[in-house]
């Protein structure tokens, strides 16, 4: 017996990490929005490594932050550790790493979205899709609840027709026992989406009152921590280390003795796994020259014993595993809290999508998430945000906000999604993003924050903070370019840091600009009148250090846009272009690309067939021109 359970503006299906940006989003955005899940006690939850940020995953939640999404702030409330990581080398691959306490994680997400004025959370299994005339209005759970909303974001992350998977040992589920979501797979295929099952796992965790910490090597955090969020000014007070050991001769020894029982390899799992994350197992076989890996051991939370063995992935036999641990050093006496698995689940293939995140073949629905083929925290919560968001402006009747790739590793992340499509579970990383020196941990402000303002997710007195503070970059820039300095008043700087004596006066930009010399040097010489804070130093510092580099890269930036700026119809037919590759042809009209930049980057698509492309749409905008 079926009945209303309600109606809304959007409803976000699923409570992870994209589910809660979407939740949060489209709520302060204005529009009633419903976010139902299977246990509303999982809110938030880390499943798998109990950590965020790191190489170009910690770039995405700056951005989301700067978006006016809430991942940075919850993750600053509740770190037990922060480390910068890569700080030896250029600024545009510095990225920070929070260590989380990760039920105190869940516990401040749920406390944030409960008290969201718009926004209702709701326990249930959502099993079917309510679509007519080729439009999602709605969602029916298990129950017979019908809801129904004018936008729904599916973010189920692995719970789609999840299984985990264990040595000999298989069964079904979601990660960390709970309930898999079987229907809406079914649902989602009725309704014209191709699915594609692929893989993940997670290590065992352990006690650590086992481990004796004096045979591994300390990792602390760092003495003065950076954030995440634009908006945190308090750090969190007594920080936790993390510690490191490695594999030995005698933990190859017996994962190599037991391949036999590795699901892996002997056929058991049919989904494809993350190259970038591979399980112990995978990388003692593809790595066999290497005598040992590292083994991170990490805190789950400060009120917990449970450590997270990092690096340790794997879905061999639960005797086996045991084996494992205790030939490590440090874990010879170990004992084994839960059982590392690996889980198989079903995804959409993400070129069924627009870049707005909304389906082609059903309107109004959206997806987000590991659903969409990625993995990690930090890239569901980054498409999460601007589904949200475009779910939002789509209720409201508004054009969707649709990021490029030189605006944000988000913008780099949801193309190649969606123009290339992915054969595993897609990694962000650097090299990803070809406009990188832009994309930048330190100003995601500066690149995103307009944006979030203009949407409505950046509140005025935030805003006006970030005005001021691009104010005072301005006037320090103008100030160094137009301030001189004698050879007499630098000498005895310049000497100490080996540097180049002066002959003649020089203005203090040109002298920052030397590998040398720090802003805090010329401060030290010439103090600027307004006090600057140490974001609004650093940015002057790279501004002026990097400004070749960073000119070159605007410049390809400005040609990107030209191709971005020519739009393609919807109602195109390739099929009717003469002289256009079979091959491209194929893949124009399957990924059906909204502009020119982005057909450019279709694999099998070349710069021969895009000449003709944009022939044919001149052609082809004459003709609607004459007859409108």
């Amino acid at each position: 017996m079926s009945y209303v359970g309600g109606t809304y503006d959007v409803i976000v299906v699923g409570a992870g990490h994209a589910g809660c940006e979407a939740a949060l989003a489209a709520a302060r955005m204005g529009c009633e929005t419903l976010m139902i899940t299977i246990n509303l006690d999982m809110v938030a939850f880390m499943p798998c490594n109990p950590s965020i940020g790191g190489p170009a995953k910690g770039h995405v939640v700056r951005e989301i932050d700067a978006l006016g999404g809430e991942m940075g702030r919850n993750i600053d409330k509740t770190y037990i550790q922060m480390r910068m990581l890569n700080t030896g080398k250029g600024p545009a691959v510095h990225a920070l790493r929070a260590q989380a306490d990760k039920f105190l994680y869940q516990h401040m997400m749920k406390e944030t979205m409960e008290k969201e004025e718009k926004l209702t959370l709701r326990q249930g299994m959502v099993e079917e899709l309510i679509v007519e005339d080729g439009v999602c209005k709605g969602v029916i759970t298990k129950t017979g609840a019908r809801y129904m909303a004018d936008a729904v974001v599916i973010t189920t992350g692995t719970y789609l027709r999840g299984k985990i998977i264990m040595g000999e040992l298989m069964y079904e589920s979601g990660p960390n026992n709970q309930q898999p979501a079987v229907k809406l797979s079914q649902s989602l295929k009725e309704h014209g989406l191709e699915l594609v099952r692929f893989k993940t796992g997670t290590p065992p965790r352990v006690h650590k009152e086992t481990i004796d910490f004096s045979k591994t090597v300390i990792q602390p955090g760092d003495e003065k921590p950076k954030f995440f969020s634009f908006e945190t000014t308090e750090e969190v007070p007594n920080q936790l280390p993390c510690w490191l050991t490695y594999t030995s001769e005698e933990t190859h020894r017996i994962i190599n003795d037991n391949l036999h029982r590795a699901p892996m390899f002997s056929g058991a799992i049919e989904g494809t796994g993350p190259r970038y994350c591979p399980s112990i197992e995978d990388k003692i076989v593809r790595f066999s020259d290497k005598p040992k890996h590292q083994i991170f051991l990490e805190p789950e939370g400060r009120n917990t014993s449970e450590y997270y063995v990092q690096g340790l992935s794997t879905s061999m036999p639960e005797d086996v595993q045991l084996n494992i641990l205790r030939s490590i050093p440090g874990l010879e006496k170990v004992e084994m809290m839960r059982t590392g698995y690996a889980i198989e689940y079903d995804a959409v293939i993400p070129t069924q999508l627009k870049p707005s995140l909304e389906t082609k073949v059903v309107e109004r629905l959206f997806t987000a998430g590991q659903i969409n083929g990625t993995s990690g925290y930090e890239e569901a919560a980054g498409q999460g945000v601007m589904a949200g968001i475009n779910a939002a402006r789509k209720v409201k009747g508004e054009e969707p906000v649709i990021l490029d790739r030189s605006e944000g590793y988000i913008g780099v992340l949801i193309d190649d999604l969606v123009t290339k499509g992915t054969n595993e579970p897609y990694r962000l990383l650097t090299s990803r993003a070809e406009y990188r020196l832009l994309l930048r941990h330190d100003n995601a402000d500066q690149r995103l924050t307009p944006i979030g303002h203009n949407i409505g997710l950046i509140k005025e007195d935030r805003y006006q903070r970030f005005l001021l503070k691009q104010q005072h970059i301005a006037e320090e820039l103008e100030r160094l370019k137009t301030t001189k300095i004698k050879p007499v008043e630098a000498q005895e700087m310049l000497t100490s840091l080996g540097s180049a004596e002066l002959s003649n006066s020089v203005d203090l930009l040109t002298l920052l600009r030397r590998p040398e010399v720090t802003y805090a040097h010329i401060h030290a010489l010439s103090p600027a009148p307004v006090e600057l804070t140490e974001e609004e130093m650093e940015q002057v510092e790279i501004q002026v250090k990097y400004t070749g580099y960073i000119e070159k890269q605007l410049a390809q930036v400005d040609r990107l846009r030209k191709m971005e700026k020519k739009k393609i119809p919807d109602d195109i037919r390739y099929e009717d272009i003469h002289g256009i590759a079979t091959e491209a042809k194929q893949k124009l009209a399957k990924i059906r690309p909204i502009s020119i930049g982005q057909a450019s980057r279709i694999a099998g698509v070349t710069p021969a067939d895009i000449s003709i492309l944009l022939v044919h749409l001149e052609h082809y905008n004459k003709v609607v021109a004459a007859r409108s």
